[in-house]
């Protein structure tokens, strides 16, 4: 017998999701073939079968967070797969074990997948509402999606009768109000505020309203832009890049032979500039952990990707080990395989510093959010012909030149202002500079 753990599907993941089960019990699955599909922060990773043998037990339901390490399944590697006739919809429909926990709401004896529970939970649902397609009449997702989309939600209980407000009196001039003073006060220094935790009213959908669920990828992306806004003081600061030597520079790229009449981007430009300031500022390459600052002797650059289902950061692994033309080759290979979605998850972790571009068009600038554990983050801005004032034989000029605003954002916990501004500026330089070679 053998127990199938969660696997470490990334340097940095700690747990993962079960979406769903590809294997079903007394199914015989051979070595390397697909058993589970699992969710992590990073990507979904089909989980292969360690050995030949038959699924005995699914020891995590679909829907349930698993640490690495925990239990997932046991395979029994001499036994035989299931043969015997499967029995009717409905007498399978009465065999079925109940849940062994329910969720609040009168759910009771409702057949429902874990993860159409949950979506119900989040809705105000009535199962008992929801007609079920699955087998035996089991209540899927999708079931409560449609149920939600038609707009059939539980109704909520009126609210109690509540007295009419008093009157507000009428002042000549603002009354004064006294407040006493927090318990433990000495009277020094700012009076501490505590606040209520606020919580918006929730806004019950109508008829012609759209309601689109979080998937999963959009599910983790929420929460890690929450957590980092939360956990790092985010400091944006902005230069102005004259970006017109690196678009010669791009021209001369062109007939290059190496390149093939294709010309490094401009974001290559920014990522070789970024990686050479990142040595010279190994503060910048650093992650946070507990009191304590790790500065990373490799740069692992993150690059942020939009995809059809959301937003990924592929990494190139040893940017500062790589020429422009070693870094343009494999961000277009990470950016084609996310689109794809065939990046892995060990592709998506260990980044120790991010850039991000969010597209040439309308966009002049921004502060983008930290991808936590890192400590910094550059957002390019649209490129655009300004006019300019330069010094030309010794007189003041106004000069057309293609300009473009770069922002970085920096923890403030461990980079201070003149470290940060330091190394945007020493970006900027070598941007304006373009002295790169292929």
């Amino acid at each position: 017998m053998t127990t199938v753990v969660m696997p470490q599907l990334g340097e940095s993941v700690v747990e993962g999701t079960v979406v769903r089960w590809i294997a079903r019990p007394g199914q015989r699955v051979e070595r390397d073939e697909p058993l589970v599909e699992i969710a992590t922060d990073k990507a979904n990773t089909e989980v292969p079968s360690p050995t030949s043998g038959v699924l005995v037990e699914q020891l995590a339901k679909e829907g349930s967070v698993v640490p690495v390490g925990a239990a997932l399944a046991r395979l029994d590697e001499a036994g035989a797969p299931a043969s015997a006739p499967a029995a009717p919809a409905a007498a399978s429909a009465l065999a079925a074990p109940r849940p062994a926990a329910q969720p609040a709401g009168g759910n009771d004896g409702v057949r429902a997948s874990p993860v159409g529970r949950n979506v119900a939970q989040e809705h105000g649902i009535d199962l008992n509402k929801v007609p079920g397609s699955g087998a035996g009449g089991r209540i899927t997702k999708a079931d409560v999606m449609n149920f939600v989309e038609k707009g059939a939600t539980t109704p909520a209980a009126p609210p109690p009768p509540t007295a009419p407000p008093p009157v507000a009196p009428v002042y000549s001039q603002p009354p004064q109000i006294s407040m006493p003073p927090p318990s433990g006060y000495s009277g020094f220094g700012p009076v501490a505020i505590t606040l209520r935790a606020y919580k918006p009213p929730r806004y019950t959908p109508k008829e012609g309203d759209q309601v689109i669920l979080f998937d999963q990828r959009r599910r983790l992306i929420a929460e890690h832009m929450v957590y980092s806004k939360v956990t790092s003081p985010h400091v944006p600061c902005t230069a102005e890049v004259d970006m017109t030597s690196l678009a010669r520079l791009r021209e001369e790229w062109k007939s290059a032979k190496e390149t093939g009449g294709r010309a490094p981007s401009f974001l290559v430009g920014v990522c070789r500039a970024t990686v050479q300031a990142l040595a010279e500022f190994p503060r910048l390459n650093a992650v946070v952990q507990d009191e304590t600052i790790i500065l990373r002797k490799e740069i692992n650059l993150g690059v942020a990707v939009e995809t059809d289902k959301g937003l990924l950061v592929p990494v190139i692994r040893k940017a500062n080990e790589k020429s422009v033309l070693g870094l343009s080759r494999a961000l277009e290979d990470l950016a084609a395989r996310a689109r794809a979605g065939k990046v892995t998850a060990d592709e998506l972790s260990g980044g120790s510093f991010t850039i991000s571009n969010p597209g040439l068009k309308g966009n002049l600038f921004g502060a983008a959010i930290i991808n936590q554990p890192q400590v910094g983050i550059v957002r390019m801005g649209e490129i655009v012909k300004r006019a300019v004032v330069r010094e030309i034989d010794g007189q003041d000029a106004i000069i057309i030149r293609p300009m473009m605003y770069l922002t970085l954002s920096y923890d403030h916990r461990v980079i201070d202002g003149v470290t940060g501004n330091g190394f945007l500026h020493r970006v900027r330089e070598l941007i304006e500079a373009a002295q790169f070679t292929l």
